[in-house]
This record gives C-alpha cells, sequence and structure tokens, in this order.
C-alpha cells in the first residue's frame, strides 16, 4: 500500500488512510489512522514470525529423529519413525478447531499464548525422552504430539491474518504466511545442521539431568524460539480486524460484529468445488513433502552407507541449500504470478515435483552395500549379486570385517536391497533441488488461490479446514512412505507418489477454470495482484 501525502484531521491523533493511503474528507471513505495501520501491519508480521518458529520446530529435528530413536531405543525400526513424525500431525489435527474456536470467541493472544508454551514444554520433554529406564519410543511419540499440539496456532494465525487485512491486502498477507510456514520447514534442517557439530555424546548438566548433543540441542533451541515468541506476543501484538475496504472494527471477533457490506458479501456462495479441489490440491503437496522430508535420512543410509551422523550433516546442508533456493523461488514467483496468474504456476510447480520423483527411482544394475544384523560391523558390496539368496550368502563369506562401531548401509531385514539398485547421488541430489524448487512454488500458491477463492468473508472455519488437510497429509505421508518403503523398496513407494502427483495434475485440469477469485467470479473486475 503507497502512502501519499496526508492532512492531519482535527480530533484525530493521526491522518486517516484511504485503500490508497490519500486522504478524502468523506466519512464513507476513511480507512484507519496511520497508528492503526502501523500497529496492525507490526501484529500480522509477528504471526508470520510464528509461522516461522512453529515450522522451524517441527522441521528441526527432522533428520534427527531417526538416529535419535536408534540410540534411545535399540531395537525399533523404520516403520516405527513415521508414527513418530505422524505424531506432530496428529496433535495439530485435533488441536487446530480447538484453538481456531478458542480465537472466534476470545483474543487471540490467549491460545497464541498458551499452544506456544505448549510447545516450549514438548520439547523440553523431547530432550529427556533418552532417561526412562523403557518405552523411551513411547515417550518420543508424546513428546512430538504435543509439539503438534502447540502448532495448532497455525489456524488462529492464519484467520488473524485473514481478519486483518483488506480485500486488496489479504492475497500478499496469506502468500507471505504461506512462505514463512514453507522456508521455517525448509531451514529447520540448517540449524540441526549446526547442531551436529556438538557430537552425539555432547555435554551433561548433572544438575537437572540434561544431556545437550546433536539430537536434543535442536529441541532446546526450539525451545528458546518458543519463549521469544511468547515475549514478542506479549509486548507487540495488538487485537485487529477490518473489513473488506478496511475500516477498522471495533470488535475482534467475527460474530460480534457484520456491516452490511459483509452481509451482502456473504449471501454470495463460494465456489464449493474449487474449495474442495483446492483442499485436496493442498493435501497432496503437503503429502508429496511430508514422504521428502521422513525418507531422506533412511534413504541416504541405505543407499550410501552412511553413518548416522553423516546422513544428519549431509541431508541437513542439502535442504539447508533447498531453502535458499526457496527464498528466491518466492521472488520468482510473485514477479511470474502478474504475468501468468497462480494457476499457471501451481501447474508447473507440481509438472517440477512429478520429474523430481521421477528421477528419483532407481535406475542401473549396481546393488547398495547390505548390512548384516546377524554379524554387526560387516558391510557387503553386492555389484556382482544376481537376487539369488543362496549366491548372495557365497559373496558374504568371501568378504572382509569392518570394524567399525557402527554398522551401515542397507539392512538385511528390508528384502529389497537384494536387488533393487543403488540411487546414484547424483539423482539424489537432482531430485531433491527439483522437489525443493516445486514444493514451495505449489505451497504459495495454494493459500493464495484458496484465499482469493474464499473472497472478503471471514475465514477462520475455512482455513482450519486446510490446516486439517495439511495436517492429515502429514499424518499419511510418513506412515505411508515409512511402511512402503521398509516392506517394498524406494522403487514401489516413488513411483506411486509420481501416480498420485499425474492425478493431481489430471484434477487440477478439470477445475482449473473454476479455480477463480471471488470477485471475479461475481463480476467485479478488479482483482489486484499483492
Amino acid at each position: 500500500m503507497a502512502v501519499a501525502h496526508v492532512d492531519p484531521v482535527e480530533g484525530l491523533e493521526a491522518p486517516l488512510l484511504t485503500p490508497n493511503g490519500e486522504t478524502d474528507r468523506s466519512p464513507d471513505d476513511i480507512m484507519e489512522t496511520l497508528q492503526h495501520y502501523n500497529s496492525r501491519w507490526r501484529s500480522i508480521r509477528i504471526m508470520y514470525l510464528t509461522m516461522f518458529f512453529s515450522s522451524v520446530g517441527f522441521s528441526i529435528v527432522i533428520m534427527s529423529i531417526w538416529p535419535y530413536l536408534q540410540q534411545v531405543y535399540k531395537t525399533a525400526d523404520a516403520s516405527f519413525l513415521g508414527w513418530i513424525i505422524a505424531a506432530y500431525s496428529i496433535g495439530q489435527m485435533i488441536a487446530s478447531p480447538i484453538f481456531g474456536l478458542w480465537s472466534n470467541y476470545r483474543p487471540r493472544r490467549e491460545p497464541l499464548v498458551v499452544s506456544t508454551s505448549i510447545s516450549v514444554a514438548a520439547n523440553c520433554l523431547y530432550a529427556y525422552v533418552h532417561l526412562p529406564a523403557s518405552h523411551n519410543k513411547y515417550y518420543m511419540v508424546v513428546a512430538r504430539a504435543l509439539v503438534g499440539f502447540g502448532a495448532g496456532n497455525f489456524t488462529v494465525v492464519r484467520s488473524y491474518v485473514a481478519g486483518a487485512t483488506s480485500l486488496t491486502e489479504r492475497t500478499g498477507a496469506m502468500a507471505n504466511t504461506s512462505a514463512c510456514q514453507a522456508v521455517g520447514f525448509i531451514l529447520g534442517p540448517v540449524f540441526q545442521t549446526l547442531f551436529t557439530l556438538i557430537g552425539e555424546k555432547g555435554v551433561t548438566w548433572k544438575i537437572i539431568k540434561l544431556q545437550v548433543n546433536m539430537y536434543t540441542a535442536p529441541v532446546l533451541f526450539g525451545a528458546l524460539l518458543g519463549i521469544i515468541n511468547t515475549v514478542l506476543i506479549f509486548a507487540v501484538f495488538r487485537e485487529h480486524r477490518v473489513d473488506d475496504a478496511g475500516r477498522p472494527y471495533r470488535s475482534i471477533n467475527f460474530e460480534a460484529e457484520e456491516n452490511d457490506e459483509a452481509g451482502e458479501d456473504s449471501q454470495e456462495s463460494i465456489d464449493l468445488v474449487a474449495i474442495v479441489s483446492a483442499n485436496i490440491l493442498f493435501f497432496v503437496i503437503l503429502f508429496i513433502f511430508a514422504v521428502f522430508e521422513t525418507i531422506a535420512t533412511p534413504l541416504t543410509m541405505d543407499m550410501y552407507s552412511w553413518t548416522r551422523k553423516q546422513a544428519v550433516f549431509i541431508n541437513g546442508l542439502i535442504l539447508g541449500a533447498i531453502g535458499i533456493e526457496s527464498v528466491f523461488a518466492f521472488l520468482g514467483v510473485k514477479i511470474l504470478s502478474k504475468k501468468t496468474g497462480e494457476r499457471a504456476i501451481l501447474y508447473g510447480g507440481l509438472v517440477i515435483i512429478l520429474i523430481g520423483f521421477f528421477i528419483l527411482l532407481p535406475w542401473g544394475e549396481k546393488l547398495p552395500n547390505i548390512q548384516w544384523e546377524e554379524i554387526k560391523n560387516n558391510s557387503i558390496t553386492t555389484t556382482a549379486f544376481t537376487g539369488n539368496l543362496a549366491s548372495f550368502w557365497r559373496v558374504q563369506m568371501q568378504l572382509p570385517s569392518n570394524n567399525s562401531t557402527e554398522a551401515t548401509g542397507c539392512p538385511i531385514v528390508q528384502s529389497w536391497c537384494l536387488h533393487t539398485p543403488v540411487i546414484s547421488l547424483g539423482q539424489y541430489i537432482t531430485a531433491d533441488i527439483l522437489i525443493g524448487l516445486g514444493y514451495p512454488v505449489c505451497n504459495v500458491m495454494s493459500y493464495t488461490l484458496y484465499s482469493k477463492i474464499l473472497g472478503p468473508r471471514p475465514q477462520g472455519i475455512y482455513m482450519g479446514w486446510l490446516t486439517a488437510c495439511g495436517s492429515g497429509a502429514r499424518i499419511l505421508g510418513p506412515v505411508f512412505v515409512s511402511q512402503l518403503y521398509t516392506h517394498l523398496g524406494p522403487r514401489w513407494a516413488f513411483s506411486l507418489i509420481c501416480g498420485i502427483v499425474v492425478l493431481s495434475l489430471l484434477l487440477l485440469e478439470v477445475v482449473y477454470k473454476r479455480l477463480v477469485a471471488f470477485s471475479v467470479r461475481y463480476g467485479r473486475l478488479q482483482e489486484q495482484s499483492c
């Protein structure tokens, strides 16, 4: 919003702004004081930061959950990893409608502070899961579920941003919110990478029995971010709500006040087919990235015989590079969307993701090194293996032992290791680049389209549905890939992902003409790109 020269209005502390930032003596055209405008946008930016911190809290441990689980619970397998990661989304799915309903009737500061406090406590619990003598993996599930419960404030954030922006501001604000979320998801592993320098042993604070190492330091850092966020909510955040034209409401909650214009808009129904389709597409996008994040560490440990520390460190570096890539993607999308529109960019993003997962399919003849459970510390080169188990045993008997303290390679319990070719490092990095480009593009465009389809009406309930779809995707994605990957291998897992993306592209083709802004659907010609 460009602010032009304004003249003081008698009786007011600051000039009043019209939608274009200009003054006008007509009472109907006067929007808000400059002081109110600045306070409103400071609060919106605190919501951006809240979204970013919550996203970092989720992804900062993604690369280390698997090796940490192996350390605290020696007999855990990869299938349980999916449940630990899915626990976050289960908690978020439960909490989202609760916090959303709470924010509709009470000041939003209340659910924001409570949810953030829950996340801080849950991160501290995660740092102590190694202490109990048994059932450690279940404590880990509870900790991640509570972190997810705290992340239910995503609904509060989105409903606040929707209610605190005018129609012309809303698209840009919602896009910025989703961008902060996506950047948080992607940059979290960068912090994790830095903490690998501490090592697995780390240091112990004996007084409080706290072990600070490469697995616990990230969640303690997440707890610190939560405390900072809470302080900012108390110090900077203020309750604001404006109508479609940008006029301030005296009430902060949706149910408490409606005006004639809002009532007129509410009688114009939204396109439910477009809304449902947008939710399905968003589900697929989150599902795909959840699969990508979940599988990275086990896949690289199996394919390249990396140790736990190597897998966490190198994947953290790769995702850090993807995070930088995503920043440029967001900048490019804002420019490109003015020329092509959001629908075309969403379609292109899905095509890029499809190419990325197709490249990730196993090709060639070389097989991965095998990790034998019965003979620890042995790794076997299997390039000559033909798929027959007896022949494979003969190869094993001819190889020298490895005195490494950590067994590496593809575990023999995963039968696909005996016949599935290695995914080359070049394939893996190329796929990372493509998926890392397609995901943020699709994420931002999904939120932008969704916000435009909904139009000027309060969006809290609908954003709750969208959050539930994203949570469902993050529940099913890790469980899907961990089970399928463990039993059938990467070829089946990534082939099915390719099929899902193709179906999503077909759905987008069918509903393409319906994914238009509310104002366009009802003949309102001014649709501005923000």
